[in-house]
């Protein structure tokens, strides 16, 4: 059955891509989140630089990712419970974006507090089990002779604390970051419970930002909501 509140949210955004004047408007959605979305934290921040390796040994740097909207997600393979189902979240979010124009104006981003552990093997390992496709999605790891906490390091620049136990364990709380064009951090969506749409129009709202402002707002999520809506 589907979730009333999310229905009510994508006829509400429905309505305002319809509009010319509120197509493009970061401002109004992010109102609607602040009022229907309650796992929703609007940020306007540098977003932390790291220097990282993806999966196949290639050098990745927050500059890199530079004309992209960015969504960024700390996780670590071993975690038996939040990262899976995090990592799951993303995965159905690739899913509503990659069929849209957004596709190649997004790029995920899941970073391991584990390197020590997680190689690149085990990475892509992992992103295969959970459905990721790699065509806009990057999985990173520590380079070679980096501390075994940078991950953790830059985890804690976005606000996030990976806390090891001694049973190899890592205390940790539940962040998807959004991050823009520019390099800054727009927003955080914390836990499980937030709704996917949410964080689909967000960053539709901020792919849009830099295209011409034509009225019509972008074509695939609009036919993804009127398909939602029946």
């Amino acid at each position: 059955m589907k979730n009333l509140k999310s229905i009510a949210f994508a006829a509400t955004i429905l309505a305002a891509l319809a509009s010319p004047a509120l197509s493009h408007s970061l401002d109004y959605v992010e109102q609607q989140l602040m009022e229907n979305e309650d796992y929703f934290q609007p940020v306007d921040s540098h977003a932390p630089d790291f220097a990282l390796e993806d999966a196949a040994g290639n050098p990745v740097e927050m500059a890199d990712l530079r004309g992209k909207v960015v969504i960024l997600n700390f996780i670590y393979t071993n975690c038996g419970d939040f990262c899976p189902l995090h990592t799951e979240l993303l995965a159905a979010l690739q899913a509503m974006i990659n069929p849209t124009p957004m596709r190649d104006r997004v790029k995920f981003v899941t970073i391991t507090t584990d390197p020590s552990r997680d190689t690149g093997a085990v990475l892509a390992e992992y992103s295969k089990a959970h459905g990721a496709d790699l065509g806009n999605w990057l999985f990173l790891t520590t380079q070679q002779g980096q501390p075994e906490d940078t991950t953790r390091t830059v985890a804690k620049g976005y606000g996030l604390e990976f806390t090891q136990t001694e049973d190899g364990e890592q205390m940790h709380g539940v962040v998807t970051h959004v991050i823009d064009q520019d390099g800054r951090l727009k927003a955080r969506f914390h836990g499980l419970k937030v709704q996917p749409l949410s964080i689909v129009t967000f960053v539709n709202a901020l792919v849009n930002r830099d295209l011409p402002d034509d009225g019509h707002g972008d074509p695939g999520l609009l036919d993804w909501l009127k398909g939602l809506l029946g």
